[in-house]
């Protein structure tokens, strides 16, 4: 009671809030619909129309190229996997055989259709030296064998959809 005291509440003081709901400035004249910065409609996320009955509340992306990255990735450990934007970061990850060396990928899936334009991936590497770890440069063909793997994976996944679906 004593830290509510302060507030006026209790000490006999009025409150400077709108007694009526819908009258303060975030909205003053309560009998016309609400003006936004974003329009009647809000915002529209993934370039689709806010109106449209056909559309459900499902990935960004293509599902191929998600399954397929996290497949082709799955012997690294994951840092982050974000199915709305696409993106799929792992962390380090040491191969036994090369002790000295380690990498880590930022898979990019940048497109709903199975394209081989759909996917990114970016390497990052990093080389022991002294007490800790230094960036290095990487060969950039690796980035393009890793693509490469998440495309062939993907048309698997399709193809063993569509046979699937043709099978019921």
């Amino acid at each position: 009671m004593i830290g509510l005291g302060g507030c006026g509440l209790f000490s006999g003081g009025s409150s400077n809030y709108p007694t009526q709901e819908g009258t303060g400035p975030s909205n003053p004249n309560p009998t016309q619909p609400r003006k936004t910065i974003f329009g009647e409609d809000g915002i529209t996320l993934f370039g689709g129309d806010s109106k449209s009955s056909d559309q459900g509340a499902g990935i960004g992306i293509n599902s191929f190229l998600w399954r397929a990255s996290l497949d082709t990735v799955s012997f690294m450990p994951l840092a982050s996997a974000d199915p709305f934007g696409g993106v799929i970061i792992t962390d380090w990850y040491q191969d036994p055989k090369t002790p000295n060396e380690r990498f880590k990928l930022t898979v990019y899936i940048m497109d709903k259709r199975l394209r081989a334009d759909g996917v990114k991936v970016a390497v990052f590497r990093q080389t022991k030296s002294g007490d800790g770890w230094v960036d290095a440069a990487t060969d950039p063909k690796t980035g393009i064998k890793i693509e490469d793997a998440i495309l062939v994976r993907a048309r698997q996944l399709r193809i063993s959809s569509t046979e699937a679906g043709d099978n019921k």
